[in-house]
């Protein structure tokens, strides 16, 4: 039997959330780094939460939804958002605990953010510098420039949405399990007994992007991971589904601004 796509008895890491009732500041910045299989329970709290991976991939759960934090995304929880983190691979991560009534500036739903390169260099001078409450008066004016730039940061909804239609689901369930699948739009629909013109009409609906689209983002969150435990980028893009290295090269720089190459040392120095 299968509990989150694992097997029942499989060990999972559990981790409980830094704060209960109350935060120590009214923005907090804590890292921490997350081994393989790392969940944290069901929760909410009276304050928002931003999540943003330095190496590898967090997954939120939100109502059923589930939300991912690749490289160039956060994800925003507002207050109050019942909620579940994990992680299948390991992977060093931030939360900006922000609240009210400063989180009143950012997002009313849950939502994937896109990040500024001056706002994942903030991020990464907080990791490195390790402040920790109570905050110096520099150290809080950072994270109030942090929490407005966050304000201004644009909602991608969801970086690699779901959908609950019946056929839409069992196509995107189709290419989570084989995501080197190169059976055309045509050949999918087909596949759940559908359209082509369907599909692409229900991509648009409830992914608000193409299944082409949806399918490369899915390609570059497999391949993060193999790529940070060192495998060949040949090898990674064959397995996708490309037939050459440069075609997924130009494919993974396009959606996340770096190289293959460039990603793989990034999230080397980032869990060291």
């Amino acid at each position: 039997m299968f509990v989150d796509g694992r097997r029942r008895g499989d060990a999972m890491h559990l981790h409980q959330p830094p704060f209960v009732d109350a935060l120590p500041a009214p923005v907090v910045f804590r890292t921490a780094d997350m081994p393989a299989d790392a969940t944290y329970p069901l929760h909410s709290h009276p304050w928002g939460e931003f999540v943003y991976a330095f190496s590898g991939v967090m997954e939120v759960r939100v109502a059923g939804r589930h939300y991912l934090a690749p490289s160039q995304y956060g994800l925003w929880l507002p207050p109050g958002i019942e909620h579940r983190g994990l992680n299948h691979q390991a992977a060093c991560h931030c939360s900006l605990y922000v609240s009210t009534p400063l989180a009143d500036a950012l997002p009313v739903m849950t939502c994937a953010l896109s990040l500024t390169p001056m706002v994942m260099a903030m991020l990464d001078h907080l990791r490195h510098s390790r402040i920790t409450p109570p905050y110096d008066e520099a150290g809080s004016r950072l994270l109030r420039v942090l929490v407005d730039q966050l304000a201004v940061a644009g909602c991608a909804g969801s970086y690699l949405p779901t959908s609950d239609d019946p056929q839409l689901g069992r196509v995107l369930a189709m290419l989570d399990a084989d995501p080197g699948c190169t059976l055309s739009l045509a050949e999918l629909a087909r596949a759940v007994n559908t359209t082509e013109r369907t599909l692409m009409r229900r991509s648009q609906r409830d992914l608000n992007m193409s299944l082409a689209e949806w399918r490369q983002r899915l390609r570059v969150l497999k391949a993060m991971p193999r790529l940070t435990a060192g495998e060949k980028v040949e090898a990674v893009a064959l397995d996708l589904g490309y037939g050459s290295a440069s075609a997924f090269i130009a494919m993974f720089r396009r959606l996340t601004g770096v190289t293959p190459d460039d990603y793989r040392r990034g999230a080397r120095k980032a869990g060291g």
